[in-house]
């Protein structure tokens, strides 16, 4: 087993279930914008991208480039104002052992840091909803606010990286539940890719992103990194 220092994991359908709402915001958002598109389309194209990026694909996807710019923006913001009224009223909770796994990893010297394509101030939400702390529970949150390429670009990772001092990419861990972060984590050189299916997409979506490793929640990944 690769010796990793630093696990990065993504939010939404991984650590935390919020039972797909963001997606589902999206859907209604387009909906009310004038686009009817099944959520199964919009976990295709949009899960895991900064969300005016997942907004603008499925457009471009659904309807060929036919779209301005102008309405994708209008869309978007009534997408962040639709979810901030969804997250006001939204019970979260993290799925069966992720905090049991944060505390395995940060005992063995492992930093654990959380990363997304939602905004600041949406993922700081989800992260005050569960009681969970910075430098706690976690050592840092990095939002697509924190840097300028979403993803599946590395540098939201090579920033975490920086941030703790990792040098060598083969001692990180990406772990997400959508093609695109697992492209993320190749993208930055990552020594492992973990899918896991409590979010966006199928094993049959995922294997097609070629991830180290898939498993059906973050539960078994503490088995994985440290058999007794």
């Amino acid at each position: 087993m690769k010796d990793i220092k630093l696990a990065v994991f993504d939010m939404a359908g991984t650590t935390v279930n919020e039972d797909n709402v963001v997606y589902k915001t999206v859907q209604r958002a387009l909906e009310i914008g004038g686009f009817k598109v099944p959520l199964e389309k919009v976990l295709e194209l949009g899960a895991g991208k900064e969300k005016y990026k997942a907004i603008e694909d499925i457009l471009n996807e659904e309807m060929n480039g036919a779209v301005s710019k102008e309405k994708m923006e209008e869309i978007y913001l009534s997408f962040k104002r639709l979810l901030g009224e969804a997250y006001d009223q939204l019970e979260v909770a993290p799925y069966k052992g992720v905090e049991e796994l944060f505390g395995i990893l940060r005992s063995n010297q492992v930093k654990v840091v959380l990363n997304t394509g939602y905004d600041y101030r949406t993922a700081k939400t989800l992260v005050d909803k569960l009681g969970w702390e910075i430098g706690k529970e976690v050592d840092a949150l990095i939002t697509a606010d924190d840097v300028e390429i979403g993803r599946p670009s590395s540098e939201m990772i090579d920033r975490a990286m920086e941030q703790f001092g990792i040098e060598s990419a083969e001692q990180v861990l990406k772990a997400g539940d959508s093609v695109i972060d697992i492209e993320e984590g190749k993208n930055a050189n990552c020594g492992m890719t973990v899918g896991v299916l409590t979010g966006a997409h199928t094993r049959e979506q995922l294997v097609k992103a070629n991830p180290t490793l898939i498993l059906e929640n973050l539960e078994e990944l503490g088995k994985v990194l440290f058999p007794k």
